[in-house]
């Protein structure tokens, strides 16, 4: 079965979500679907789209990508200024990066050591 993803999270300052995301994925959004959405690809099938939805914006959204070159990804983002706020190191090797956005959104990248 085929299935494209789109994950959603609902922001109260649209434009501070933007340039936070725009750092975090390293580039501007793939699709700027109007003035207060916007949206990353970031599989084939996936896409990670912000929107200024201020009755729906709790801060609690929890999305994971899980990604082959962890190590990678995580020193491109450090570069671009994002620090995880924290990691998870599960029992099989898999780690991963918590990051939190401004309004407390959490985006883990996670993948096997390389």
């Amino acid at each position: 079965m085929m299935v494209d993803l789109m994950a959603g999270i609902a922001v109260l300052d649209y434009d501070r979500a933007l340039a936070w995301y725009e750092k975090l994925f390293g580039s501007p959004p793939t699709f700027v679907v109007g003035e207060t959405e916007a949206l990353w690809e970031v599989t084939e099938h996936g896409a990670v789209f912000v929107e200024h939805r201020p009755e729906r914006a709790t801060g609690h959204a929890m999305h994971v990508l899980f990604v082959r070159d962890l190590d990678e990804r995580v020193a491109a983002i450090s570069e671009r200024g994002i620090e995880p706020a924290d990691q998870e190191i599960y029992d099989n090797g898999v780690r991963k990066m918590l990051y939190r956005d401004p309004e407390g959104n959490e985006i883990g990248i996670g993948g096997l050591p390389a």
